[in-house]
């Protein structure tokens, strides 16, 4: 197949999530014999030292500056079996115009952030995706599955909805070997509708337990929080110093996005990252979790302070380990890239005979 994908970034992970996303399931499918082009808007905040993958091997990476420059493309993405639609993309309204109007394969949506979407769509503010857009896009692929798959086909007229979650290159993301230098640690940029777990699950913990380590790394975090002295702060930690940050945490914590909570059916990329590097997870609770992670075997899962402060400190080595591996065997099972690409290929030739 020949795709083309319109995406928030594939050469920045600086602030976002996508990046990391989409160099797992565009390399994966790749190494499946099909090719794939990615166009990138030019913004500032994703070039210079921000930019950590310029020049990709699995794949071709081109950016355009505004929507006009789109037009140099044109020509190949009618010749494209799919064109791909990602969410958060700049004027993405106007860029999902545009790929329904030249595609001629398969043009799909890609939301890696279904629940806001859906909640912006409802308030009639969501900036890159229009309702009268949805029922030209043959697939709508989505980071949430569950009942929000019916809500996407009845409420929208999606003709297509399919659950495309996020997943991990599992021979990039391995255990690490090294010494733990936390107890627990937290990846992600900074929301004020996850900020009050992150409090809960980390932050509360960490002022009752001085003698325990934390760390909490990922941007955009205000001046004005309390850190306690027990918690390290990192600004950035890219996709390579992944595995290590995992590695050196004896657990990792998984917050969720409240709409991504009401939703339920949800996982994150950081979820499958941890659960790839063997680290275990202690995780706030959500509907659907039990068929991604089973609690109390693949993970943990926790509504309190108490709750995580009891993983640490009443967990001997061997349990903590065997959830580990048992949370490392279960993403091998079936959330690795190769498992997502297979489903997008299928997704995408199923589409293609409708």
């Amino acid at each position: 197949m020949k795709l083309v994908v319109l995406g928030l970034s594939l050469s920045s992970s600086w602030g976002n999530g996508h990046a990391t996303t989409y160099r797992s399931l565009l390399r994966a499918f790749a190494a499946r014999g099909h090719e794939v082009l990615f166009l990138e808007r030019d913004v500032p905040w994703y070039g210079g030292r921000n930019r950590d993958l310029a020049e990709p091997d699995f794949c071709r990476l081109a950016f355009y500056d505004d929507l006009a420059g789109l037009d140099g493309f044109r020509g190949e993405v009618a010749a494209a079996d799919a064109v791909v639609v990602g969410s958060y993309v700049p004027e993405g309204r106007a860029v999902g115009a545009w790929a329904q109007g030249h595609a001629r394969g398969v043009a799909a949506f890609y939301d890696i952030d279904t629940p806001v979407t859906v909640a912006a769509l409802e308030r009639g503010d969501c900036e890159y995706l229009a309702p009268e857009l949805i029922p030209g896009y043959a697939l709508y692929l989505s980071f949430t599955g569950g009942p929000m798959l019916g809500r996407l086909a009845e409420e929208f007229g999606s003709p297509g909805p399919r659950a495309l979650y996020c997943c991990v290159d599992e021979g990039r993301y391995r255990p690490w070997t090294g010494e733990k230098r936390f107890d627990l640690s937290y990846l992600g940029t900074y929301s004020d509708d996850r900020q009050p777990v992150l409090e809960r699950l980390l932050i509360e913990p960490a002022r009752r337990a001085p003698h325990l380590s934390f760390c909490v790394a990922g941007p955009q975090y205000p001046a004005t929080i309390d850190w306690p002295a027990n918690v390290t702060r990192f600004e950035h930690v890219g996709p390579a110093d992944h595995p290590e940050f995992y590695g050196v945490s004896r657990f990792t914590l998984n917050v969720t996005r409240a709409d991504m909570v009401r939703a339920g059916w949800s996982p994150s990329v950081r979820l499958f990252e941890a659960a790839a590097c063997g680290t275990p997870i202690i995780s706030d609770p959500w509907d659907g979790q039990g068929e991604i992670f089973r609690d109390g075997r693949d993970i943990l899962v926790a509504r309190d302070g108490d709750a995580v402060l009891g993983a640490l400190t009443r967990m001997g080595e061997a349990e903590r380990s065997a959830l580990g591996a048992a949370g490392r065997a279960r993403l091998l099972e079936a959330h690795t890239a190769g498992h997502r690409a297979a489903e997008l290929e299928g997704y995408i030739a199923e589409a293609g005979l409708r």
